[in-house]
């Protein structure tokens, strides 16, 4: 079903330094222009095509196409408060009421959306969004917000634990808490064995192969599997102590099994959901525990290097680690 043109403003502005869910709002105003006017009622500005000049002139210019028009222009950060208001400015105050412009405008550091256009989309009737990232200790009470939001609550600990397993990214987060809400129901109140039972993220089901693949001194496996990881945009000083984290816990195993434990003994004590305690007690039963012990002290070796204690760079650094652990 098409959206009512009544419902489309005449202007957007998204912006900030959530470049996530500034795509994600692309993506979902885009859907719905298409919706209501197909692809040929869109027009996208970017790059050296998107400047105010250019904006403004598309939205003089005549167009033969029916129903409402859009227009989306990317890269407004780099656009400059005089070229607003002397080009685009007026211009936008008296667009064709059939017409949509959406600025969208990814932040970083300098750059900044110009104050100008926002005051010329509120000018013309528009919403201005900003989408800012949260950060440090406002991550964990945004958490538990935005699980309410979804239905769902989340004491202190469990929002805690969710952002220690899955990052800081928002849009990871809300996609955890999206399928906490749908296997819960909503109205559930959950603590930290209900999170690390279900929010296991990529990430971790990705350590798991990497671990896996360093307790069995498979070198060209672990390479891989720590490509994976970073190509997932783990960072080196974050995944280092997850990934040591992992290791500490299947050496333990390891050892309790050497000392004669059964697997029947140990999995009662063990954190987290059954499933994972299983993968660990499988990683630990075929690992030796030397070269576990090994890789522990490598890791700690490449900390110090992820903190400036090397004059490698990071990813050298961490490749020679896992030639050491797994030669």
């Amino acid at each position: 079903m098409s959206t009512p043109s009544a419902a489309w403003k005449p202007a957007y502005l998204i912006h900030g330094d959530d470049h996530g869910r500034i795509t994600e709002r692309r993506a979902g105003l885009r859907a719905r222009a298409e919706a209501e006017s197909d692809s040929g009622g869109i027009e996208v500005y970017e790059g050296d095509d998107a400047t105010p000049e250019a904006v403004a002139a598309a939205l003089c210019a005549m167009t033969f196409a029916t129903g409402r028009r859009f227009l989306v222009v990317e890269g407004v950060e780099r656009w400059k408060d005089d070229a607003v208001k002397q080009h685009l400015a007026p211009v936008l105050a008296s667009a064709d009421p059939q017409t949509t412009v959406a600025f969208f405008g990814r932040e970083d550091g300098r750059a900044k959306v110009p104050a100008a256009l926002a005051k010329a989309v509120t000018a013309a009737g528009g919403v201005v969004r900003a989408e800012a990232a949260v950060k440090g200790k406002e991550m964990v009470p945004w958490v538990r917000g935005e699980a309410g939001r979804h239905g769902i609550e989340l004491d202190g600990v469990a929002a805690a634990t969710l952002v220690a397993e899955v990052g800081e990214r928002q849009q990871r987060l809300v996609r955890e808490l999206e399928k906490l809400a749908l296997y819960h129901g909503r109205g559930a109140r959950l603590g930290e064995e209900e999170v690390r039972a279900l929010a296991a993220p990529s990430s971790e089901t990705q350590i798991w192969g990497f671990v896996d693949a360093v307790a069995g001194g498979d070198g060209r496996r672990a390479v891989r599997e720590y490509l994976v990881l970073r190509e997932q945009g783990e960072s080196l000083p974050r995944l280092v102590p997850m990934i040591a984290r992992r290791v500490r816990e299947v050496l333990s195993i390891a050892r309790r099994l050497a000392a004669g434990e059964s697997p029947a003994q140990i999995k009662p004590t063990l954190k987290g959901s059954p499933w994972a305690a299983d993968r660990r007690i499988k990683e630990a039963r075929g690992a030796d525990p030397d070269r576990l012990t090994l890789a522990l002290e490598t890791l700690a070796d490449l900390e110090l290097d992820t903190r400036g204690g090397s004059l490698l760079d990071q990813e050298t650094s961490a490749l020679l680690a896992i030639g050491r652990i797994t030669s």
